[in-house]
């Protein structure tokens, strides 16, 4: 009994978007009969979040079967500091590539319809965007959540190679206190000739 209200207080609290409805049809014998099919996406705003994708006759039977399947496919994606991405990667899906930047405090989100649902259904506050090639919202969100499953967080570094997660951050300032240098002495460079 617990868990069942524990989990439809979960339930309540996810943040649902719906991302495109089409209306589509299917021919037989007698003509077309028509249907609608449903993009919706789930998060709980706290690091979790997947999409679904559904038909129905109804609009609103589309919208919850797809809502039902999005739950199903929740994944886990860490964040750092709960606000951003811990680092710049690439996403792709069929036609669709999508870049996703982690960005500084007060940013905001910078990004195209569908790929925002996915960013405020996850809790995102500050990230970057850029979608190339296909705009077609299935391949963007498709693209985006390869993009996030294959994020890795420096915990999940410092595991895999068996360091410890101060090695790993330290090695990543150093890196970009030295790409900062380089960029200074390109300017010294350009303002000297």
């Amino acid at each position: 009994m617990a868990q069942a209200e524990r989990q439809q207080r979960e339930e309540s609290e996810l943040i649902e978007r719906l991302v495109a409805v089409n209306r589509v049809a299917k021919v037989v014998k007698g003509g077309r009969r028509f249907g609608f099919a449903a993009l919706v996406v789930v998060g709980d705003g706290k690091g979790r979040v997947g999409h679904g994708h559904a038909k129905a006759k109804e609009v609103p039977d589309a919208i919850r079967k797809a809502t039902d399947q999005a739950k199903n496919k929740m994944v886990r994606v860490p964040l750092r500091e709960g606000r951003t991405i811990h680092h710049d990667i690439q996403g792709h899906h069929g036609a669709g590539n999508v870049y996703l930047r982690s960005a500084p405090a007060g940013t905001g989100i910078i990004a195209g319809g569908p790929l925002r649902a996915v960013f405020e259904a996850l809790g995102i506050q500050d990230i970057v965007s850029k979608t190339i090639g296909s705009n077609n919202p299935y391949n963007m969100i498709n693209a985006a959540f390869d993009a996030l499953t294959r994020m890795e967080s420096p915990r999940q570094v410092a595991s895999r190679r068996g360091k410890k997660v101060s090695d790993i951050i330290a090695s990543r300032e150093i890196s970009r206190s030295s790409s900062a240098r380089a960029d200074e002495a390109a300017e010294e460079h350009q303002e000297v000739a």
